[in-house]
């Protein structure tokens, strides 16, 4: 369940001062810590330790606080809409989806793409979505990840999962792949690092389905998935820590990209797989990082067309609007 408390102070030390006390920083500092958090399991666990290790809020000058823990979906999201953090990692359409609530949520940028959400069967005779028709699904239906899948493969293929396709339901990603390889269901809904880890323990599995790749056929363009979203009050009150949190961020996935080896090592197992897990779904490119600045035009550009097609699929209430994003 997440890190353990010795991970978590050296998080703390690293974080909170004693790693700056050896390396100086090169910007001097904000007094008040900027409060951040990620979920644990998951991939969103492997940038903590990594902007620890790399010192990179000592590079760039930010005063990062202890990242908070979280193990449950709904409450990490819940305590960033109510305040009690500034900086989260999560689906951007989770952040858009609050903004148009009224929540004062905006996105810094993206960092992942939607190619690390995948289909797998291990069933010889499926080897397209078309050939799930009459199959059963294995999925988390309360995820807004099922809900953009299902979208995708409404309008790329023309079958309606739930109908064309049968749903078992799961809780998690790791449990759908669970019940693939237990030959408990035709396919099965997840992504990184779980598929990865089912890959390991079942070398026959086969993707046959890529969000990121079904998003592209139909529009031509690249579908983010994870971004960082920030608190609109905390960002009008620390306008300078705006873009050095920013070039964390940017520091960061450029350091995963660059020696994936090296960033499965140093997160270890605080994101709740092996390290060769980690670094085998990072250098297969099946857990893909890419950085997306909300300052870029073009990116601005790609997240409307994605909220357009949130929006068609009733995932988004209304379009995206240049408010939501941090643009300068």
């Amino acid at each position: 369940m997440g890190l353990t408390l010795h991970r978590r102070h050296l998080l703390q030390a690293a974080m909170g001062g004693a790693v700056l006390a050896r390396a100086p920083a090169v910007f001097a500092q904000p007094t008040t810590p900027t409060r951040w958090a990620y979920l644990a399991p998951g991939f969103t666990a492997l940038m903590a330790p990594y902007i620890a290790a790399k010192n990179l809020s000592g590079k760039f000058g930010v005063n990062l606080a202890a990242p908070t823990e979280y193990t449950t979906v709904s409450t990490y999201y819940n305590d960033f809409a109510a305040g009690n953090y500034d900086v989260c990692i999560g689906s951007w359409d989770v952040f858009a989806a609050r903004y148009q609530a009224g929540v004062p949520i905006r996105l810094l940028c993206t960092i992942t793409t939607a190619d690390m959400i995948m289909i797998l069967t291990g069933d010889k005779a499926i080897n397209t979505i078309e050939d799930l028709r009459g199959k059963t699904l294995a999925a988390g239906q309360s995820t807004g990840t099922y809900r953009m899948v299902s979208g995708l493969i409404k309008e790329r293929y023309k079958l309606e999962v739930g109908k064309d396709i049968a749903v078992q339901g799961v809780d998690n990603p790791a449990a759908a792949m669970t019940l693939v390889m237990a030959n408990r269901a035709d396919a099965g809904l997840s992504w990184e690092p779980s598929v990865s880890a089912a890959l390991k323990r079942r070398p026959d599995l086969r993707v046959i389905f890529s969000a990121g790749q079904a998003y592209r056929e139909l529009a031509n363009s690249t579908l983010p998935y994870f971004g960082v979203g920030v608190r609109e009050d905390w960002a009008q009150r620390n306008p300078d820590a705006v873009h050095r949190v920013r070039e964390v961020f940017a520091a960061c996935i450029a350091g995963i990209v660059g020696d994936p080896v090296d960033a499965a090592l140093v997160a270890g197992s605080a994101t709740g797989f092996t390290p060769d897990i980690v670094s085998d779904a990072l250098t297969s490119k099946r857990l893909s990082f890419r950085y997306g600045s909300m300052t870029d035009p073009a990116e601005r550009e790609a997240m409307i067309a994605a909220g357009a097609f949130m929006m068609r699929n009733g995932l988004l209430g209304k379009p995206i609007d240049q408010g939501f994003f941090i643009a300068s």
